[in-house]
């Protein structure tokens, strides 16, 4: 039972029954990726607040993906959480947390939100986008980073008499204007160069077509098995 911890600099290829977990730049909040048993042990060993997941992301209803999740639930709920919760899961999760809460007579002081995956767009957040794609009754990951535009240098911008306006988004975002004389102002000379965002392929099985192998070749790849 591992839980790691994911940003958009590493590469991974994991060990079966594996929980991983992604924490964006500029935020606090956590997402989760599968819930296995004793995931919340091996969390809070590293260091991260439990109070900051925010997205737990479930793959399947196989009992290693959601083994962890109803106490990871009631654990959030005696810390007194407040904060609303999202979970992504296929459709008949919802019966599986019913009957846990009717079993253990919980109920959970934070609003929950069930999300049903399909096929598709499923988070679109702080730069990053979540596309997920159902494969043999569980469902496969793709995260997409947002390009990171460039530093916008302020001093060049003054030094050529330029105000502040909405003109100088427009220059980060590396748009050109042309002056009445002809005179060209390419916004490429006032950043620096932007960069493409990270690709994640989140496949749950060893067993791809040619063209599914193709396809994640440049991007970093997880393999959960």
């Amino acid at each position: 039972m591992i839980l790691r911890y994911l940003n958009f600099d590493t590469y991974i290829i994991t060990s079966p029954n594996i929980s991983f977990l992604i924490k964006l730049p500029a935020i606090k909040d956590i997402w989760v990726f599968s819930c296995i048993e004793g995931s919340q042990f091996n969390f809070l060993n590293q260091g991260f607040k439990i109070n900051n997941v925010s997205k737990i992301i479930v793959p399947n209803l196989h009992i290693s993906s959601i083994s962890g999740l109803l106490g990871l639930l009631s654990t959030l709920n005696l810390t007194g959480r407040k904060k609303s919760l999202h979970i992504y899961a296929p459709v008949d999760l919802q019966y599986y947390l019913d009957l846990g809460k009717r079993y253990s007579k919980t109920n959970f002081s934070y609003i929950l939100y069930i999300h049903v995956l399909k096929t598709g767009l499923i988070i679109n957040q702080y730069g990053c986008r979540i596309y997920a794609l159902n494969y043999h009754g569980g469902y496969e990951f793709f995260i997409i980073q947002s390009e990171q535009h460039g530093t916008f240098y302020l001093d060049k911008a003054r030094d050529n008499y330029l105000l502040p306006s909405p003109l100088y988004g427009k220059l980060k975002k590396g748009f050109s204007f042309v002056f009445p004389d002809g005179f060209i102002l390419s916004g490429s000379n006032f950043t620096s160069f932007s960069t493409l965002g990270c690709q994640i392929s989140c496949l749950f099985s060893s067993f791809y077509s040619r063209r599914v192998v193709e396809s994640i070749n440049n991007n970093r790849l997880i393999l959960l098995m």
